[in-house]
Order: C-alpha cells, then sequence, then structure tokens
C-alpha cells in the first residue's frame, strides 16, 4: 500500500513537471512567471517524496537540482521590480 500511494505521489509530481514544460512549449507559459517555477517546485517535490519510499539516487539528485532552479527562479521572480513581475 505503502508504495502505492509513494507511485501515485510520484506521478502527481511527474505530471506537474512534464505539463509545466509542456505548456512552456506551447507557449502557455512563460519561464519567467511564478506560475512556471510553482509548477516545478511542487512536482520536484513530489517526486523526491515518491523517492524516499522508492529511492534511485541518481533521480533524487536530479530533483534536488530541479528544486534548487525552481527556487532560484522564484527568488528571482520576487526580485524583479514590481511592474515589471506583473508583466
Amino acid at each position: 500500500m505503502q508504495s502505492i500511494l509513494a507511485d501515485l505521489v510520484g506521478l502527481s509530481g511527474t505530471a506537474l513537471v512534464v505539463g509545466a514544460f509542456f505548456l512552456l512549449q506551447l507557449e502557455r507559459l512563460n519561464p519567467k512567471k511564478l506560475t512556471y517555477n510553482l509548477m516545478n517546485l511542487s512536482g520536484a517535490i513530489l517526486l523526491l517524496i515518491s523517492l524516499c519510499i522508492n529511492f534511485n539516487l541518481a533521480s533524487f539528485i536530479i530533483e534536488l537540482f530541479w528544486i534548487g532552479a525552481s527556487l532560484v527562479g522564484i527568488v528571482r521572480y520576487f526580485k524583479r521590480e514590481p511592474e515589471a513581475s506583473l508583466n
């Protein structure tokens, strides 16, 4: 049961990360906007949670980097001038 729950959490994370990338390619998301970075951050966190049950070192490491990159994007978003963040 725990493994099935971990798989569901991981699949949700995958949907968020892949969905963000797909929407980016369709030009429906702006990579400088908060939504894109939050989708990536949330997805990576969910994948990391699932990896705590079904561990894979390579996947664990890439999710740590994905979280780091998403946090950089979020910090940069909030450091922009207020009017630039709204566009």
